[in-house]
């Protein structure tokens, strides 16, 4: 199993959720956070100029899926997340351990 990680606009979320339910990923955690760096888009931000060149706001999905699936998802994440400007974000892979179902105790891809 992986974990996927990926940073995205805030205004890609919506874009991003659909197109990935149509593949079957229906399970995720959407959180909102904010980026620390220079590439901030100075035009959709609500902080000063000084901040704006360090801090933005951004959209974290995460999804835990089988391994056979992380190819897609990120190619998927890629496409529908891209704009072409500085601040598209970034997908992250990392292995899972173990998933637990806390209500069947379902363990590994059954849990999913």
């Amino acid at each position: 199993m992986k974990e996927i990680k990926a940073y995205i606009r805030c205004q890609k979320a919506e874009k991003v959720i659909e197109a990935l339910e149509k593949i079957g990923v229906t399970d995720m955690t959407l959180i909102d956070v904010m980026g620390v760096g220079i590439l901030a888009d100075p035009n959709q931000s609500k902080y000063s100029v000084k901040c704006v060149e360090k801090y933005s706001e951004v959209a974290k999905v995460e999804i835990v899926c089988a391994e056979k699936r992380v190819h897609e998802i990120v190619e998927l994440l890629r496409k529908t997340a891209y704009t072409g400007m500085k601040g598209d974000g970034m997908i992250f892979v990392s292995p899972v351990e173990m998933a637990v179902k806390i209500r069947t105790g379902a363990i590994g891809e059954e849990a999913l």
